[in-house]
């Protein structure tokens, strides 16, 4: 990895088929060790059911209030500060609950690459 300094556009933001929006913070072959990614997600919107094949995934809640579900987990309530972790391989979504948007950063490691995002075809997804 090499020191520099990577600075937010929210212009590079793009819709994903998981129903939320997203903009690359960081994901880059210069840090193969980790990706960070800001999500929102629009009130009363659930993103679909699916994992990261081999990524290790957090989430950073900083603003809006959701409920996140995570494997075979009660559904839980999740809000500003928060930290959920999701393991690789392990089904995830989350939903938000509020009025405002639910914005959240995912840290994934190693990085984050399309080849490991599978979405689940499951009822209510």
């Amino acid at each position: 990895m090499k020191a520099k300094i990577v600075k937010h556009n929210p212009n590079d933001e793009f819709y994903t088929e998981e129903k939320c929006f997203i903009v690359d913070a960081s994901n880059s072959g210069d840090d193969n060790d980790m990706s960070i990614a800001c999500a929102r997600v629009e009130p009363g919107i659930t993103t679909k059911w699916h994992y990261l094949e081999g990524i290790d995934e957090r989430y950073l809640i900083i603003s809006g209030k959701g409920k996140v579900e995570i494997g075979d987990l009660e559904p839980e309530l999740v809000k500003s500060g928060d930290i959920v972790l999701v393991p690789a391989g392990v089904r995830q979504r989350i939903t938000n609950t509020a009025d405002d948007d639910l914005v959240f950063y995912c840290i994934c490691s190693p990085r984050f690459s399309r080849e490991c995002y599978r979405v689940l075809n499951e009822p209510n997804n």
